[in-house]
């Protein structure tokens, strides 16, 4: 199997990509969250979810999540 023919353009294969997102109008955007797999994310997110509970914004909490997890079928 053939390799593919590096482009003489001095890029790395990530800068060329970068920069075919900037061309086709993408910004990149980084940004830092929290990592769900520390025990603190855990206690956190039940004491917002008991705060939640019984409240009118409990439903519309969960009606955004499921919303944003809806995927449309190709």
């Amino acid at each position: 199997m053939s390799r593919p023919k590096s482009a003489d353009d001095g890029l790395t294969k990530f800068q060329r990509y970068r920069q075919q997102q900037q061309n086709r109008g993408m910004k990149q955007l980084r940004i830092w969250v929290q990592d769900p797999h520390r025990p603190e994310f855990a206690v956190e997110a039940k004491r917002q979810g008991l705060l939640l509970r019984g409240r009118d914004e409990e439903a519309e909490a969960l009606d955004f999540i499921a919303a944003a997890t809806e995927w449309p079928e190709p």
